[in-house]
C-alpha cells in the first residue's frame, strides 16, 4: 500500500486520519483523469512525491489548535490537505488563482470529510485575513513570495516559532536566502530516508505583522 510510506514516519495518526490517507489516492486517480492537475509520473508516487513531502513541514511544527495556516497556490492541494488531515483541529484556507484545480480541492476535501479546510480561488494578495503560517510548495522565489504575503501574518505567536513562512524548496539556496538573514532551512534528508528529499528542504522565515 503506497500509503504505508506515511505512517512509517508518523506513527501517531488514529484511524480515521489513516483513512483519509489511504483515500487520497483513490480521490486524485478519479479526478486527475476529469482534471489534470497532478502529472501522471507523480499521480504514480503520489504519496512520496506529494504527500509526504507535504507532511515534512510536520517534522518541523506542530500547528496548534485553533491555529490558522494559509497554504499559497495549492494546485492540487498540497501540502494544504496532508497538513489538514495531520492537524485536524488547525484551520487551513487553500488559496490558488486558477479555478479547476480549486475545484478538484473541494472534491477531495468533500471526499475526505475534511472540517477544517477552507478554499478560496484568488490571488493571495485579494485576502483580507490573517494567519499564523504560510505555507506553499515553492510556487516562486522567495523575495517575490514574501512580497505576494505581505500583510497576511498574524500579531500574536501561539507557538515556538514565531509565526511567518514555511517553504517547501529544492536546490541551493543561498543566493535566494541572502536578503533573509533569519531564515532557517531544515533539510528533508534529515527526517526521511528516500533519496528523493537528498535536496528538499523546509525554509522557515520569521514574519513580523504588518497592518
Amino acid at each position: 500500500m503506497q500509503a504505508d510510506i506515511v505512517f512509517k514516519y508518523f506513527e501517531q495518526f488514529n484511524e480515521t486520519q489513516q483513512q483519509q490517507f489511504r483515500d487520497l489516492e483513490a480521490l486524485y486517480q478519479d479526478w486527475n483523469l476529469k482534471i489534470n492537475v497532478v502529472s501522471r509520473k507523480d499521480i504514480d508516487e503520489l504519496y512520496l512525491r506529494h504527500v509526504l513531502h507535504s507532511l515534512g513541514i510536520a517534522k518541523i511544527i506542530s500547528f496548534k489548535p485553533g491555529a490558522k495556516v494559509l497554504d499559497v497556490g495549492t494546485g492540487g492541494g498540497f501540502p494544504g490537505i496532508p497538513l489538514a488531515i495531520a492537524f485536524p483541529e488547525t484551520q487551513f484556507t487553500l488559496v490558488d488563482a486558477i479555478g479547476k484545480k480549486i475545484k478538484v480541492v473541494d472534491e477531495v476535501v468533500e471526499g475526505l470529510g475534511l472540517q477544517n479546510v477552507q478554499t478560496r480561488h484568488c490571488r493571495v494578495e485579494e485576502l483580507d485575513m490573517q494567519f499564523d503560517f504560510i505555507v506553499s510548495r515553492a510556487v516562486a522565489a522567495m523575495p517575490t513570495f514574501v512580497n505576494w504575503v505581505r500583510g497576511r501574518i498574524a500579531k500574536q505567536s501561539i507557538h515556538e516559532l514565531k509565526n511567518g513562512i514555511l517553504y517547501l524548496k529544492g536546490g541551493d539556496l543561498s543566493e535566494e536566502l541572502a536578503p533573509y538573514k533569519k531564515a532557517q532551512i531544515y533539510n528533508l534528508d534529515q527526517y526521511f530516508e528516500e533519496p528523493f528529499f537528498d535536496t528538499k528542504k523546509v525554509v522557515y522565515l520569521p514574519m513580523k505583522y504588518k497592518p
